[in-house]
């Protein structure tokens, strides 16, 4: 597939979690602490909350309510209508590490990863937990043995999938009654699991670190590879049908646009956390794909 990449934004931090939601493309900038949204053109930007503990996944309540993950107090936030921000659910009693991505399901269960482990130390890997927030607030592991779970989409069949970005594959789940997770399987496979090692080690056995993700209609998911600077689309099984090599590290995208059809990814030089903290080099890119995005489940 061969299509131009436009740039829509520069000079932000480190920018994730994109999502198209009613028009508007939604950010994370999580070193200027900041949820920002633009129009498709990169137009129009404004601020739509500011978090200290750093934002990263975003989605949204059945009633419209935004809700935002705050990662380094591991705790679920929701905007109320007036903008104020409050907690709306507490994951500090059962994430290790920073909390990171998040999918929300039609009955506003928010389904969250987190680290594992402390990245920003250089820790050994182990695996993660993800836990689901109900709309009550409780808090619940509903799977565990997960290599760094990061981007996560629901089909619209109620199929939860998980990108393990130092797992080298994708994890799926149904989603039953009450939001239990069952049926577990991979999805897809690129390399072998890492073994007891360190960070670095770890790093270099990873064939696909999959990062952010966005699903088209055709249920193909577009994989930011947070590892090897590039965008792939697969396939349910592994295959890899597209291939889009950037010059810079890609860490998340979104599928959105008037028509679909418009992938968004985040960029950066790296995703080392000093470095991007002081530097305003992350950026939002674009291109067009023939196949657009999945439509989102109706919420009931």
């Amino acid at each position: 597939m061969s299509s131009a990449i436009t740039t829509l934004l520069t000079g932000y931090a480190f920018l994730e979690g994109p999502r198209w939601h009613e028009g508007r493309l939604w950010l994370s900038d999580m070193y200027t602490h900041q949820v920002l949204s633009v129009t498709a053109d990169g137009g129009d930007p404004r601020v739509e909350a500011r978090v200290p503990g750093r934002p990263s996944g975003l989605g949204w309540l059945p009633d419209g309510r935004l809700l935002i993950v705050s990662m380094r107090d591991r705790l679920l936030l929701r905007r109320e209508p007036e903008g104020t921000l409050v907690t709306h659910a507490d994951l500090s009693g059962h994430a290790i590490g920073h909390l990171n991505d998040m999918a929300v399901d039609r009955h506003g269960r928010a389904y969250i990863g987190s680290f594992g482990f402390d990245l920003g130390a250089a820790e050994p890997p182990r695996p993660a937990s993800l836990l689901r927030a109900d709309p009550d607030g409780t808090v619940t592991e509903v799977a565990d043995d997960l290599w760094f779970p990061n981007g996560c989409v629901i089909t619209g069949d109620d199929v939860l999938l998980v990108n393990e970005t130092l797992g080298n594959r994708i994890t799926a789940f149904d989603i039953g009654p009450g939001g239990v997770l069952g049926n577990r399987r991979v999805w897809a496979r690129f390399g072998d699991l890492p073994g007891e090692a360190d960070l670095g080690t770890v790093l270099a056995q990873v064939v696909v670190g999959g990062d952010g993700s966005a699903l088209d209609a055709d249920g193909g998911l577009w994989v930011a590879d947070a590892l090897h600077a590039r965008l792939l689309r697969v396939l349910a099984g592994g295959t890899i049908t597209d291939e889009i090599v950037l010059p810079t590290g890609v860490f998340a995208c979104a599928l959105g646009g008037a028509d679909g059809r418009t992938l968004f990814a985040c960029t950066a030089p790296d995703f080392d956390e000093h470095a991007r903290s002081n530097a305003r080099e992350a950026a939002v890119v674009a291109l067009r794909v023939p196949i657009s995005a999945a439509e989102t489940p109706a919420l009931s």
